[in-house]
């Protein structure tokens, strides 16, 4: 995937605390998922985790069928 298309795209995290760390991972492709300390560093950590899973040809072909939308993650107290 040209490096254009890639600064372009916009995929869901989900993102939790766990701990002392920060557990991030894309839904969207396989074996997509890091930690950090902080968000920050969680966040940073999950672009080069993305960077690495985009060449994989399973994850190629999951994008070229995504189409990004808006997405909510709620939490309730039961």
């Amino acid at each position: 995937m040209p490096k254009a298309i890639r600064a372009s795209l916009q995929l869901p995290l989900i993102v939790e605390k766990e701990d002392n760390y920060y557990v991030v991972e894309c839904p969207v492709l396989e074996g997509c998922y890091s930690q950090g300390k902080t968000i920050d560093e969680a966040l940073n950590n999950i672009r080069e985790v993305i960077a690495m899973v985009l060449d994989e040809t399973k994850n190629k072909a999951v994008l070229q069928s995504y189409q990004h939308r808006e997405l909510s993650l709620h939490t309730i107290t039961v």
